[in-house]
Formats: structure tokens, sequence, C-alpha cells
């Protein structure tokens, strides 16, 4: 009996370790396509910029025949389509470029000294200049994603909003499957309607850095992956059972450095018993976050009980390196005045919405412009 256990064991840590290396292999051949994908659209357009005088034939039909030759060539995945896509690629990504240091190559042998575009000289020089395969080096570090990603991050036309999502799946390790569900969740805009306009443009920069409790925020949650209609026809209970099964998805939602630590945490006080729906910690900010879920519209008594909750934490609980507590109330509906009027303006405690659905890109695109403008016009009063 033992030695079927010790087999079985054996079975599985070949497995799973098969299975490890297979998917680190997978990611490595992704990058690096991407990167060969990059170059191959660097040397495409450097080609069409240096060929003016070139005939029709080599013009308007260079992507077919390209396209034709390297099948020749028995290299795959290049059909005209995706040589399209890989200009593409390099056009939409300048920051590789400057990263890369790529406007030209310094030639070896009795040109030393001289630069000159890939256009002219063959990047066959690869294979002779250091200089040259340096050039090569520094595009696959620039290059932080597999090829798959890209092909997502392409269908955004915003530069800034595809940088945001580039620097998030890379910094979350987003499969494509995750990438292209914050995309359709709309991260970015729902990231943005909490912040100002220089907030918006550090999105843009660096993706989302955490480092105060508003960072948090998102407004709305999406918490579409519950599987739950979206209509008051469920309880509190009904919302709180449904995160805790799909707590991985609810995390990711959640954002960076979030640790699940309990689900109706009971605390007492002077004889009086009080849960918690959901606390995490978050080990960025080292400090709790205390989820409560409320089915409907948001009160003015959902606040306080909220605000006795994080004192509670903050006299109690925390210790004393740790920052204050955070409080978020989830509901469905609220009025922002009644929020701003019941809360201390240095409160430690957010009102987002949620949606059991898919938000409008659009939607949150005017909502934000709103805002935008709300903040401009309250800056020159």
């Amino acid at each position: 009996m033992r030695q079927d256990f010790r087999f079985t064991n054996l079975v599985e840590m070949c497995r799973s370790t098969h299975e490890e290396l297979q998917g680190r292999a997978a990611r490595i051949v992704d990058t690096s396509l991407a990167v060969r994908n990059w170059l191959f659209g660097w040397y495409i357009v450097e080609y069409e910029q240096n060929g003016a005088d070139r005939a029709d034939l080599y013009g308007k039909r260079l992507i077919e025949r390209l396209s034709e030759s390297l099948k020749e060539s028995d290299i795959r995945g290049v059909s005209p389509t995706n040589l399209r896509k890989f200009r593409e690629f390099y056009r939409a990504y300048p920051e590789i470029q400057q990263a890369a240091s790529v406007e030209s190559l310094l030639l070896p042998g009795p040109h030393a000294g001289m630069r000159q575009t890939v256009s002219v000289q063959p990047f066959a020089i690869l294979a002779q200049a250091p200089e040259a395969r340096a050039v090569l080096g520094r595009v696959a570090q620039a290059v932080t994603l597999g090829w798959s990603h890209y092909v997502t991050l392409l269908t955004i036309d915003d530069a800034g909003e595809r940088r945001f999502y580039e620097i998030e799946a890379a910094a979350n390790q987003w499969s494509v499957r995750e990438l292209e569900r914050q995309i359709a969740s709309s991260l970015y805009e729902r990231l943005a309607l909490s912040r100002d306009r220089e907030e918006v443009a550090r999105l843009a920069r660096e993706g989302q850095v955490v480092e105060t409790a508003a960072d948090l925020i998102k407004n709305p949650l999406v918490l579409e992956f519950l599987g739950l209609e979206a209509k008051p026809v469920y309880s509190e209970t009904d919302l709180e059972s449904a995160i805790i099964d799909r707590l991985e998805s609810f995390l990711l939602e959640l954002g960076k450095g979030f640790l699940f630590e309990a689900r109706q945490k009971r605390f007492t006080f002077d004889n009086d018993h009080f849960f918690v729906d959901l606390v995490f910690y978050n080990r960025l900010l080292r400090c709790y976050v205390l989820v409560d879920l409320k089915r409907d519209k948001l009160t003015h008594q959902d606040l306080g009980q909220m605000q006795m909750y994080v004192n509670y934490f903050d006299r109690y609980v925390k210790l004393e390196d740790e920052l204050p507590t955070v409080g978020i109330v989830l509901c469905r509906r609220k009025n922002d005045a009644l929020v701003e009027l019941t809360l201390p303006k240095d409160a430690n405690i957010f009102a987002p919405k949620y949606q059991l659905y898919l938000p409008s890109k659009q939607e949150l695109k005017m909502e934000l412009e709103r805002i935008t403008e709300e903040l401009e016009e309250g800056g020159s009063s």
C-alpha cells in the first residue's frame, strides 16, 4: 500500500514538473516570437521609408512578395495579414525602439564609425557586429510580454491605455485570457474615475501604483464572474457566498496585494456581537481592508457602521507599525453627496459601486470626461 502511494507521488511530481517547465518553455517561445515580429515590423517600415524610388512591384506588392519569399524559406506565421500586424506592432511601440536604441546600427570593418539604416545595409551584420547584437538584446529586454498578449493590446487605440495594460499584464503575470477580461471590464477607465488628471497620466506611464488607500479603489467593481443575474432577487449572503466560491477571481478584481483573512469576522464590544462580511489584508500598504456588502442602495447607517468597524480594528487589531484600516462598502446604488456629507474628508472609507455585468466602455469614457470637465471648472473658479 505504501509502495503504491510512493509511486503515485512519483508520477505526480514528474507530471507537475513537466507541466511547469512546458509552460515556461511556451512563455519563452511566445516572448521570442514577439521579439521576432517587432524586428520584422522594423525591417518592413525601414524598407518602405527608404523605397520611394523603387518600382511599384516592390512597393505596392511588398508585403505579398515578402510573405511568399519567407514561406519558401520555411518560416512560419508570415502571411500577408501577419506581416501587416508586425508593421503595426512596430509603429505602435516606439518606446521599444527608444529603449533598444535601434535607430541605426554601427557597421563593422572598413565602415567603422559610419551609421547606416537596416533598409540599406542587410541585417545579416547582426552576426558580425557586437553593437548590433547588443541591439537585439535590448529589444528582447524591452519586449515584456508574449506575442499573444501584444495581439490583444494592439486592439486598443489609445497609447496611454495600451501602455497601462502592458505594464499591468507584465507586473501581474496575467494570462491572455485575464488580460482580455481586464480590458473588457474597462479596468483603466474604472481606476481613472477615482483619480485626477495627473494621476490618470501616471496610470498610463507607470500602471497602477499602490501608495495610498485611494489607489486601491476601482469604481465600479465588476463581478460578472460570479454568475449572478443583474436583478435584486438575491440576498447579501448569496452575494458573499458567490464571492467566496470564486475568491481567486474576486482577489484579481480587487487589485494588487490583497490576501484573504476571514469571512463573517466576529468581534464583541460591550456584550454586542458584530460581523464584518469580508476581511482582507493588503501586503503593499500593510493594512487591514474590511469589505461590507450591500445588495442595493447605500445609506448613511451603512457608512456609520463601517466607520465603527474601522475604528475597532484600528484600536484593537492592527499593530503599531501597520497603516490605518481601510473600509470598503460595496453597493449597487449610492448618492455621492450623501457619502461626502456623512464621511470626514480624511476618512479611510470608500463606497464604490459594483456591477454584475461588464460595463459599457463608452459609458465609462463619458463619465470620465464629465468628471474631468467638473474638475477643470472647479479649478478655474
